[in-house]
């Protein structure tokens, strides 16, 4: 029986990894919901996304577009204005910022 439980945690590990959940960030691991949007511009340099969002949740806001921080600048090069995204925000050091982000499929 123990034998069985190892192998069902070993396959089941290995297909979420396979499903790209390895790569979420600790924030959307750690319940952040993910929020659909629309990617309207990037300011690389000052390290902002201006997002056409629905509601975020968990930071009690309605849909609209704003303008972002992010948390790790490396976000900004995974999309271009025009992608339909999935994202995940938080309020971090008082700003609004983005935590996660992927492309739509």
């Amino acid at each position: 029986m123990k034998r069985l439980t190892t192998t069902a945690f070993v396959l089941s590990t290995a297909l979420l990894a396979s499903t790209g959940f390895a790569a979420f960030s600790a924030h959307a691991q750690a319940g952040l919901p993910q929020t659909e949007g629309e990617v309207r511009k990037i300011d690389a340099a000052a390290g902002k996304i201006t997002l056409k969002h629905a509601e975020i949740k968990n930071l009690d806001m309605p849909a609209m577009s704003m303008a972002y921080a992010v948390k790790d600048p490396a976000l900004l090069q995974k999309v271009k204005p025009g992608d339909k995204v999935n994202f995940t925000a938080d309020k971090i050091n008082g700003a609004f910022t983005v935590v996660s982000i992927e492309p739509r499929k």
